[in-house]
């Protein structure tokens, strides 16, 4: 079974749709003090952090006894940048609208940082790692104030990194993608179908 190190929605519904068997388990990390010029590093070290603590409590507590056998941890986070500016998730309705008229008719790439911790190589803390970037570009459909306005009203953007969410409403305000779409909802099925392959034939423990 995976343990999922993010409180997502649209992450664990993926996982649900795609019948990989997991449980939730959030970290706790504070996002804000991890940081990184680069967007495409910056969600990489949040997706290892996130892994890596849950992974870590998951070593120091208490077993369930007779729980499922965790053979991984997988931690995610994503960026949008548009035009150099980096956007996660909007702090209030109105830099959700300023970010929006930015958007608009414009193209944005979504970057989503994956850490897939799995069984003790050496040590029971030093489990085998799996870290990447996976990058979807994304087209925006032209938008007129009266749309944006709307679409914010929604309180959708306000939930998810990059202001919009593909698989609700922000799926009428996107116009074209080009990459890995489930990569834009919260996580890349088609990445993790490989990296799981491996383990599916012999589950070994993370803990």
């Amino acid at each position: 079974m995976l343990l999922l190190a993010s409180a997502s929605p649209a992450r664990r519904r993926l996982l649900e749709q795609a019948a990989i068997a997991h449980r939730v388990q959030v970290s706790g990390v504070d996002e804000e003090a991890i940081c990184d010029p680069d967007p495409a590093q910056l969600v990489q070290l949040l997706a290892r952090a996130k892994a890596s603590t849950v992974a870590a409590a998951l070593h120091g507590g208490p077993a369930e006894p007779n729980g499922p056998v965790i053979t991984g941890v997988l931690g995610c986070d994503s960026v949008l940048v548009v035009d150099g500016a980096v956007f996660g998730k909007p702090v209030d309705a109105a830099e959700a609208i300023e970010r929006w008229r930015r958007m608009a008719g414009g193209w944005g790439e979504l970057h989503t940082g994956h850490c897939l911790l799995t069984g003790p190589a050496a040590s029971p803390n030093s489990p085998a790692e799996r870290l990447t970037t996976v990058t979807t570009r994304v087209q925006f459909a032209p938008l007129r104030e009266a749309e944006i306005q709307a679409y914010v009203a929604s309180g959708e953007p306000l939930h998810c990194a990059g202001g919009f969410a593909l698989e609700g409403r922000g799926g009428t305000v996107v116009e074209r993608i080009e990459g890995c779409v489930s990569n834009v909802i919260g996580l890349s099925l088609p990445l993790l179908r490989r990296w799981l392959s491996p383990l599916a034939a012999m589950p070994t423990p993370l803990s």
